[in-house]
C-alpha cells in the first residue's frame, strides 16, 4: 500500500519527537527533544528482535500511599471521619466517594496501591464509643466522651481535643483499659484484614495490610508504620503492637521479629515526621527511650527493620531544613518546625536529629563507630491523611482530618494548638505520594521493591524519575531511548550501593532522568545532593544542579537562576511556557575523594504552580493574607545510592 508523503512525514516527526525514554515506561505520552541512537535500532544477536522483549526490570513506577487513616483510627473518628477502610480502598482505586462532610470526591487518576495504616492503639474503638457500645459505657471516661462527642459544637470539640491529647500521651493519662479488650481488638483486626484481602487485586490494584504504631510519649513523635507482605491468614495470627505495651521502637522491632518467626511472614516499618520528634527521631549518641548509648545491635536492627523513611507528608517536608542547609535555597519547603505534639517548644539543636538529609550524613559517621549504618534508608512520600482520602494533588486536597475539609476560610482553621504556637490550616502541605519501581502490581513485588529501597517520594505530583549510579556511564547514554536498560546493565538503581570501582575509574557517574506529570508543571531542574564524611569525622553536603531547562547558565557561585513563575493567583492558572517536559543527563562527581564515604540522591523540581490555598480561595471567594503561600514547586526525592571506599 502506498502511503502519502504527508502521512509519512507526520509519522517520522512524531517518532523523532517522542520522549527518548517514555517508551520504556508504561506511562509515556510526553514529548521531548531526544534523538534515537543508531545502536538502539539494531536487532540484538538473539531471537528477540524487539528491544522490549525479555525485559526483567521494572518499567513504570507504581503510585501509592503508605500512610492513610480511616474511621478505625481513634483520632480520625474523634474529628468526625465516617469513611471506612473499604471507602479508602475504593477511593484509591479511582472510585467516587462522599466525604464525611458530604462532598463528592474522586482522584484525577487511580493509585496503584494503598496501605491503610490505622493506629494500632484502640483501633476501631472510637466507632463504638460514639455509637454507645453498652460494654464500653461501663467506663465513666468513655461514657463522658460519648455524651460530649454526640452533643456537637464546642462541647464535642473540647471532647475531641481531650481524646487526642490522651491518645498522644500529652495529658499523662492512659487510654481506658476497656477499649483494649483482646476479643474486641481481634474482631476489629479480623474485619480489617478481610477487607484488605477483598480489595487486593493482583495485577491491577494492591491493598496492603498495615497499621501505625504511634509512639508519642510526652508528645514526642516516634511513629512507625508497619506494612505486611502477607494476607490475612498470617496477619491474623498476631495482634498489632501497641504503645500500651511500650514506647520504645526497639520493642517494636522485637515484635516484628517474633511475627516473622511465628508466622513465616514478612513485615517492614518506616518512621515519619521526625520534624515533630523534638530531636529524638535520629539519635547519634543515646537511645531516646532508654537513655543507653547506641550500640551496634541498635544500628543493625534499625537498618534491618526500617528500610524506608517518609520524607514528606501533610505535617511538613522532612528532607532538609534551612538552619542545617543554609546554602540550599530549596531547603525551606513546606517547613513545619515550631513544636512537637506536646508542650515543649522547638530549639535549634533539635533540628539535626529530625531531618532526612542530616540523618543520612550522620549515618555515615555512625557506621564507622557502630559497624552498621542505622540510617541507610530509602525514601517515600505519603499523606498521613485522617480523612480516608489519599489526596495529595494541589487542586484536590481534602486536608489533614475531617475537621478541616474544604470550606470557606479553611486556611485560618487551627489544625494543631501547642504551648508555644498554633498550626493554622494554610500550613498543611498537600503532600505526598510514594513511587515504587516494582516488576508487578502485587503485594510481594511492591514489598520487595520497598525492601531493596528502589522507591522515591514526591510532594504529590506524579513525576517519573530514574536514578542509576555506576562507573561506566557515558554522555551518549543520555541520548538512548532505553536509559533504564543501560542503567541496570551498567550500574545500580536508587537504594543500592555502588559496586567496587574498576581500577581505572576516576569518579562515580550517575544517569538521571525525569519526566513531567502530565497533570502538573514542566520541570525546572534536576539536582544531585551529595553527603560525605571528612577525614576528621565531620559531615558535609553539597547540592549540584546537573541538568535544567532553558538557556540559563550557572552563576559565579555555581547557582542556577530561578526558572521564573507563570502562576496567575487571580485565576489559579499557570502556563508551561517555561521549563521542560523531560530532563536527562549523565553526571560525574567533580569533587570525588575515593577515601570518603558518601551518598548521592536526586531531587527533581517542577516550575512553580498554584498552591492548594489559591485554588481554595478562588472556589470560596476568600481573601488570603500575605503570609499564605500562593505557589509551590512540587518535587521528587529519590532514595540514595551509597559509596563505601574499598576495604
Amino acid at each position: 500500500m502506498n502511503v502519502p508523503f504527508s502521512a509519512t512525514l507526520f509519522f517520522c516527526l512524531c517518532l523523532s519527537s517522542t520522549s527518548a525514554w517514555a517508551q520504556e515506561t508504561a506511562e509515556g505520552g510526553q514529548v521531548g527533544e531526544m534523538t534515537i541512537s543508531g545502536a538502539d535500532m539494531h536487532a540484538p544477536a538473539s531471537d528477540a528482535f524487539s528491544p522490549y522483549a525479555g525485559r526483567d526490570f521494572p518499567t513504570r513506577p507504581l503510585w501509592g500511599d503508605t500512610h492513610l487513616h480511616t474511621s478505625l483510627s481513634l483520632d480520625a473518628r474523634a474529628f468526625g471521619v465516617l469513611l471506612s477502610p473499604s471507602d479508602a480502598f475504593r477511593f484509591a482505586r479511582g472510585e467516587e466517594v462522599t466525604t464525611s462532610h458530604g462532598l463528592r470526591a474522586k482522584l484525577s487518576r487511580p493509585l496503584d496501591w494503598l496501605v491503610v495504616s490505622d493506629h494500632s492503639d484502640a483501633m476501631g474503638a472510637m466507632n463504638e464509643i460514639v455509637s454507645g457500645n453498652a460494654t464500653l459505657m461501663g467506663d465513666p471516661t468513655l461514657r463522658d466522651w460519648n455524651d460530649r462527642l454526640n452533643q456537637g459544637g464546642n462541647v464535642a470539640l473540647g471532647a475531641t481535643m481531650e481524646v487526642i491529647e490522651t491518645f498522644a500521651g500529652i495529658t499523662g493519662e492512659a487510654l481506658p483499659e476497656a477499649i483494649s479488650d483482646r476479643r474486641f481488638v481481634q474482631s476489629v483486626w479480623d474485619d480489617f484484614t478481610e477487607t484488605a484481602d477483598a480489595y487486593d487485586q493482583p495485577g491491577s490494584f494492591t491493598a496492603f495490610i498495615g497499621y501505625e504504631w504511634t509512639s508519642t510519649q510526652g508528645g514526642n513523635n516516634l511513629h512507625r508504620n508497619v506494612i505486611y507482605r502477607d494476607d490475612r491468614i498470617r496477619a491474623r495470627q498476631m495482634l498489632p503492637f501497641t504503645t500500651a505495651e511500650t514506647f520504645n521502637p526497639e520493642d517494636l522491632w522485637d515484635w516484628m521479629e517474633r511475627y516473622e518467626e511465628t508466622t513465616g511472614g514478612r513485615v517492614l516499618a518506616l518512621a515519619h515526621n521526625g520534624n515533630v520528634s523534638n530531636g529524638l527521631m535520629f539519635p547519634v549518641e543515646t537511645n531516646p527511650d532508654t537513655g543507653e548509648p547506641l550500640t551496634g545491635d541498635y544500628a543493625e536492627r534499625r537498618a534491618k527493620w526500617e528500610p524506608l523513611y517518609e520524607i514528606t507528608q501533610i505535617k511538613g517536608d522532612g528532607e532538609a531544613h534551612p538552619f542545617l542547609s543554609p546554602n540550599d535555597e530549596f531547603a525551606d519547603y513546606e517547613t513545619w518546625d515550631v513544636a512537637n505534639l506536646g508542650p515543649v517548644p522547638k530549639e535549634d539543636w533539635m533540628l539535626q536529629y529530625e531531618y532526612a538529609r542530616e540523618a543520612l550524613k550522620n549515618g555515615l559517621k555512625l557506621e564507622a563507630q557502630l559497624g552498621t549504618n542505622p540510617y541507610k534508608f530509602g525514601v517515600v512520600g505519603s499523606t498521613d491523611s485522617h480523612t480516608a482520602l489519599a489526596t495529595a494533588q494541589e487542586d484536590n486536597f481534602f486536608g489533614k482530618h475531617s475537621g478541616v475539609e474544604p470550606e470557606p476560610g479553611r486556611w485560618q482553621h487551627v489544625v494543631g494548638e501547642f504551648e508555644a504556637t498554633k498550626i493554622l490550616g494554610w500550613q498543611m502541605a498537600a503532600s505526598g505520594y510514594a513511587a515504587v519501581w516494582a516488576e508487578e502490581n502485587t503485594r510481594a513485588s511492591i514489598f520487595d521493591a520497598m525492601e531493596r529501597k528502589e522507591v522515591y517520594g514526591t510532594t504529590g505530583s506524579r513525576i517519573t524519575v530514574r536514578f542509576f549510579g555506576g562507573w561506566d556511564f557515558e554522555e551518549n547514554d543520555a541520548q538512548s531511548r532505553l536509559p533504564a536498560k543501560i542503567g541496570y546493565d551498567k550500574g545500580v538503581p536508587m537504594g543500592a550501593d555502588l559496586p567496587e570501582a574498576p581500577g581505572d575509574a576516576l569518579a562515580p557517574n550517575f544517569l538521571v532522568a525525569a519526566l513531567k506529570d502530565p497533570y502538573s508543571g514542566n520541570l525546572d531542574r534536576i539536582q544531585i545532593v551529595k553527603g560525605w564524611v571528612t577525614e576528621d569525622g565531620e559531615t558535609q553536603e553539597k547540592v549540584f544542579d546537573v541538568v535544567w531547562s532553558g538557556d540559563r547558565d550557572l552563576g559565579a557561585e555555581g547557582k542556577l537562576p530561578p526558572v521564573g513563575n507563570t502562576v496567575n493567583v487571580e485565576t489559579g492558572t499557570f502556563t508551561n511556557s517555561i521549563g521542560s517536559p523531560e530532563l536527562i543527563t549523565v553526571w560525574s562527581d567533580p569533587e570525588f575523594d575515593p577515601e570518603q564515604k558518601a551518598f548521592y540522591y536526586a531531587r527533581v523540581l517542577e516550575i512553580p504552580t498554584p498552591r492548594w490555598t489559591v485554588y481554595e480561595a478562588i472556589r470560596f471567594g476568600d481573601e488570603l493574607p500575605e503570609e499564605v503561600p500562593t505557589s509551590t514547586q512540587e518535587r521528587a526525592y529519590t532514595s540514595p545510592i551509597w559509596y563505601t571506599p574499598e576495604g
